[in-house]
């Protein structure tokens, strides 16, 4: 069985030992039910990796011996920062679209109050919420072993997300285009450093929204004959990405 790698914080190693509660300990213990001689592998916010085994498992905590550290070194991939900016869908999607867009290797994740999201962030309501969705990808990459930590940004309205995007490659997935396919938007030969991909919520996008992020450099991108769930659909796109650009 491989190592299990858990994220840390450096401030928790002291004198050869780190120790920790929280998330960690319950991920660790009661989640993969590791205990006293289990090898371990501790990445740390500097970029380093601490080998070790777990020395003490008490009833809210464990401990573990360092016993060596290096640099972490991390498989290089040709795949593009891709952003998912995803219009905020209703309940718990959104839970969701985090969790498993982690996994699928999203660099970035910008959410926005689209014209026909039924769910609002209402005043005083933003940075509640956006400490649980940086939580929620937080966990989801402890998970999956990933080092770096998707950050979720909030935007008012698709204007501040036209104006404000800067990727290479900017793609707004609609219905409406008939055209342009999402496999000619993806080309394996060109590479772009960085992609935006926006998706609608469960009513769509409103005209406004679409003409607007055509006139800022946005492609419109059809999916065929599908229409998918505003939930599907980043994951379909983040999987179809990284088959084509990155190590799938």
């Amino acid at each position: 069985m491989s190592v299990r790698r858990f994220m840390i914080n450096s401030r928790t190693i002291r004198d050869g030992y780190a120790s920790f509660d929280g998330d960690v300990y319950n991920h660790m213990v009661r989640v993969l039910r590791l205990g006293t001689g289990d090898a371990v592998q501790l990445a740390d916010e500097k970029g380093m990796l601490h080998l070790g085994t777990i020395n003490q498992v008490a009833k809210e905590w464990v401990a573990v011996k360092i016993t060596s550290f290096c640099p972490v070194v991390e498989s290089v991939s040709a795949a593009p920062r891709i952003t998912i900016c995803q219009a905020l869908p209703k309940g718990d999607k959104i839970d969701l679209i985090l969790q498993k867009g982690t996994e699928l290797g999203a660099h970035d994740f910008c959410l926005f109050g689209g014209r026909r999201s039924v769910a609002k962030i209402r005043d005083g309501q933003q940075n509640s919420k956006l400490g649980r969705w940086n939580r929620i990808t937080m966990e989801a990459a402890r998970q999956c072993g990933r080092i770096d930590i998707p950050e979720v940004t909030w935007k008012a309205s698709a204007v501040e997300v036209s104006n404000d995007a800067a990727q290479e490659l900017r793609l707004i997935l609609w219905e409406g285009e008939k055209e342009y396919s999402l496999k000619k938007a993806l080309s394996a030969e060109n590479i772009p450093s960085s992609v935006i991909v926006v998706i609608g919520p469960e009513g769509g996008f409103d005209p406004l929204e679409v003409s607007m992020f055509l006139q800022h450099g946005f492609q419109a991108v059809s999916l065929g004959s599908r229409i998918l769930r505003t939930e599907t659909a980043s994951i379909a796109i983040l999987s179809i990405m990284q088959y084509i650009w990155g190590d799938m």
